[in-house]
């Protein structure tokens, strides 16, 4: 038979077990809730992560289309100052005269209005000098 200790015991034990799962019940609820703000949480983050990934896409879109252009301009300013360099240069040598040599003196230049004057003795125009 049973006796009154082992029920008694036994009432003991059950209680005990109530209360454990009373006490872990409680605990999973607590988990449960925090688990729900944790993916709560970790969707927000990944809407952010999205949105720091497409910004920082435009990001590096824009400082490669910046760099473009920069690269753009400085081709463009480089073609330029050749051009230009160029020009000057073939400038330079079609005014330069041959330079004199080193044992002659420069020769004499007339200005232009004895030259004319000259012309007129020599039978030569004024118009006839303009020419050259």
């Amino acid at each position: 038979m049973v006796s009154l200790e082992q029920v008694k015991l036994l009432e003991s034990r059950v209680t005990n077990t109530i209360e454990y799962v009373k006490k872990v019940t409680a605990e999973n609820s607590k988990l449960k809730e925090k688990l729900n703000s944790y993916q709560k949480r970790i969707e927000e983050l990944e809407v952010l992560i999205q949105q720091f990934k497409e910004n920082q896409g435009r990001i590096e879109d824009g400082i490669l289309s910046a760099l473009d252009r920069l690269n753009q301009f400085e081709d463009a300013l480089e073609s330029k100052l050749s051009t230009e360099s160029k020009l000057s240069a073939e400038s330079k040598l079609s005014t330069e005269s041959k330079p004199p040599a080193k044992n002659e003196p420069p020769k004499e230049t007339k200005p232009p209005e004895k030259a004319a004057d000259e012309g007129k003795a020599s039978g030569t125009t004024k118009e006839e000098l303009d020419i050259f």
